[in-house]
């Protein structure tokens, strides 16, 4: 994509047209609905927009209600027959759909860029953690063990097995879509669990690419299921309440995920829910400040800030306070600006308008409660969504940004002086998912780990996930957990066998 790309607030970008090979990488990825592994045209079709340019770059299929209750179909019906499928037959397809993502990176990056913004090397990293979480769950899919033990009373022994809940609705989110989408369907698969996917509105294509991979893998028909729409809630509402959904697994906002929670109440079905954040990224004065400042970055600007474990609120030690924001904000001052196809952009473009209005509002409500600007602080004119690198100092924990998820390049700094203090003002949030920890006293970093209520610390580390690792967060940032070794029970229900001697 062509485009004049530059560091720091006065980048401007020019107009701006897919070149060959992003054009053929969109149209590579079919446009219809996969179900009972078949593509089949919509009634409706809906655009996908490019949000460096806000040009539209192809219409996919915008399902009704009808169509995704077909999707449903199909997966109830595959569903005895995949849950009789070996564990190694399923561990297989997992590990041909691993190598599949890994031999087609490039394109696959290229259609995440175009349609989510990121950078390409971001989309680059994004496909091969998707991969991973394929062949780590195909690796868990033939280590599902079970329990026998004798009746503490005689007379009989207790046998225990765990067997797939069910047909599974997975609804993905658009920041992380190809990551995500395997993070869900994963587990499912290798559990036994045929599912029904429903991408965002806004990053469809990645999905129906991994639809398209893992039929070429092997998945039998009706095992997996997409259906894209611009209107989930009529479509997604009647399929949470039919009962033969048996399991819903929800990433996005905590708003959202709670009025999903009422819903699958009416069928008592199982759900995982990955929700909001409000990172708290702490910063003591032991800390190795130039580690603390690469983590800051790490945390805060990967995928320019649209993430739910991206720090949200930076507490550094009074002492090195004006040290550590000096060092950041020379560092983020030099972070190239541009389209995400561009070599060596940093910062690409919010994925709407709306994120910009929502950064911009958030800024410009800390400025007028005392925040200083050291970099950045008002939105980019030109075509695309973007909004730079910006640096707040002084912000007042009253702050609107303080209490709201940014998913913006922003970083809000203020200063703290007692180990107490810090605690009490990073746990004084209804959300839980991600803290950070930066301090070389290996006890501090384990008490104030513990003490953090998060699901998940970074102790002088400013990235947390790893498919081996449980992901998952706690108060109103989510139930359950995605990843690791309990990643795939929550697709498992486990069934107690009492057998008489």
């Amino acid at each position: 994509m062509s485009g004049r790309r530059q560091g720091g607030a006065d980048a401007v970008l020019t107009e701006e047209t897919l070149t060959a090979a992003e054009r053929a990488a969109v149209q590579s990825v079919p446009d219809g609905l996969f179900i009972g592994g078949r593509w089949r045209p919509a009634t409706a079709a809906m655009p996908v927009i490019d949000p460096a340019t806000g040009r539209e770059l192809r219409t996919v299929a915008d399902a009704t209600p009808e169509e995704g209750m077909t999707a449903l179909d199909a997966a109830a019906a595959a569903q005895p027959q995949w849950a009789r499928t070996p564990a190694r037959e399923r561990s297989d397809i997992l590990m041909r759909a691993h190598r599949l993502l890994l031999d087609e990176a490039d394109r696959l990056a290229l259609i995440a860029t175009l349609e989510m913004g990121k950078p390409l090397a971001e989309a680059r990293g994004e496909i091969t953690y998707a991969a991973e979480f394929f062949r780590w769950f195909a690796e868990e899919a033939v280590r599902l063990d079970g329990g026998y033990m004798p009746a503490p009373g005689g007379g009989s022994r207790f046998l225990v097995t765990k067997q797939p809940v069910g047909p599974s609705l997975l609804i993905t989110p658009w920041n992380f879509p190809m990551a995500m989408g395997a993070r869900k369907i994963g587990p499912a698969l290798a559990a036994g669990c045929t599912c029904v996917v429903k991408p965002a509105e806004q990053t469809p294509l990645c999905t129906l690419a991994l639809a398209e991979i893992l039929h070429r893998a092997g998945a039998p028909a009706g095992v997996v299921n997409v259906v894209t729409t611009a209107n989930p809630g009529p479509l997604m509402t009647p399929l949470i309440l039919d009962p033969r959904s048996r399991k819903l697994s929800f990433t996005g906002s905590t708003a959202v995920g709670k009025t999903l929670l009422e819903q699958c109440a009416r069928t008592v079905m199982r759900t995982s829910m990955e929700l909001g954040g409000n990172a708290p990224f702490l910063v003591f004065d032991d800390a190795d400040l130039d580690a603390a400042v690469d983590g800051a970055l790490a945390a805060k600007m990967r995928n320019i800030g649209q993430a739910c474990t991206a720090a949200n609120r930076f507490f550094v030690h009074r002492h090195v306070a004006a040290d550590f924001a000096e060092r950041l904000t020379a560092r983020m001052a030099q972070l190239p600006l541009g389209p995400g196809t561009e070599p060596g952009v940093v910062v690409g473009p919010l994925i709407d308008a709306d994120a910009v209005a929502k950064v911009t509002e958030l800024v410009a409500d800390a400025r007028a409660r005392g925040a200083q600007i050291l970099l950045g602080g008002e939105p980019l004119d030109g075509p695309g969504n973007f909004y730079p690198a910006t640096v707040l100092t002084d912000v007042p924990d009253e702050a609107l940004i303080c209490h709201t998820e940014v998913f913006g390049p922003v970083a809000c700094l203020s200063t703290f002086d007692t180990e107490d203090e810090v605690l009490d003002r990073a746990n004084d949030t209804p959300y839980g998912l991600v803290g950070y920890v930066y301090t070389e006293s290996l006890r501090r970093g384990l008490r104030v780990s513990e003490a953090l209520d998060t699901g998940m610390v970074g102790l002088n580390q400013g990235v947390v996930s790893n498919p081996a690792a449980p992901f998952g967060g706690v108060k109103e940032s989510g139930l359950g957990r995605e990843g690791g070794l309990v990643g795939i029970d929550e697709f498992l229900e486990i069934k107690y066998i009492g057998v008489p001697l």
